[in-house]
């Protein structure tokens, strides 16, 4: 979980093929509204993100059902949204943390992607850090992030 450009998709794509699991991202399960209304510049409310977390607790619902391990990358900024996203206690929280200098930097960098840097601060503003998470700094190289999230979790 984090903001975006802290490294999710990067980060859970080198994890989950490091592990062998499925890797899915959050961001494709978006409803064309939702993706609309980000890419013209405006934040989501809770009520627009509802829909969303919904589909993602459906699917960790049915992936546990089949024990498909899984990586999701998923911003989750908020506690009520990562307890909704958390059905049990086999699904962890790792939260790539990044101050805004380095996501703005990233953000600016990055193309094809409905999220824009004029809407970051509304997600800082959002955040609420988790206690609970194995928390990493998103500043380090992307495979040194996944070796200390498996450090951590005792994946490996």
């Amino acid at each position: 979980m984090g903001v975006a450009g802290s490294g999710k998709t990067t980060v859970g794509k080198l994890l989950a093929a490091k592990l062998e699991w499925k890797f899915a991202d959050a961001d494709d399960y978006h409803p064309a509204a939702n993706v609309a209304k980000m890419s013209s510049g405006h934040a989501l409310t809770d009520e627009d993100r509802t829909p969303w977390l919904q589909t993602l607790r459906a699917n960790i619902e049915f992936w546990t059902s089949k024990n498909e391990s899984t990586v999701l990358a998923c911003s989750a900024l908020k506690a009520s949204y990562r307890k909704m996203l958390q059905p049990n206690d086999s699904v962890s929280v790792v939260y790539l943390k990044g101050d805004f200098d380095l996501v703005k930097k990233r953000l600016s960098e990055r193309q094809g992607h409905f999220m824009k840097t004029t809407m970051l601060e509304s997600q800082f503003q959002a955040l609420e850090e988790p206690s609970d998470a194995v928390t990493v700094d998103a500043s380090e190289n992307p495979e040194r992030i996944v070796d200390e999230i498996c450090a951590k979790l005792s994946l490996i």
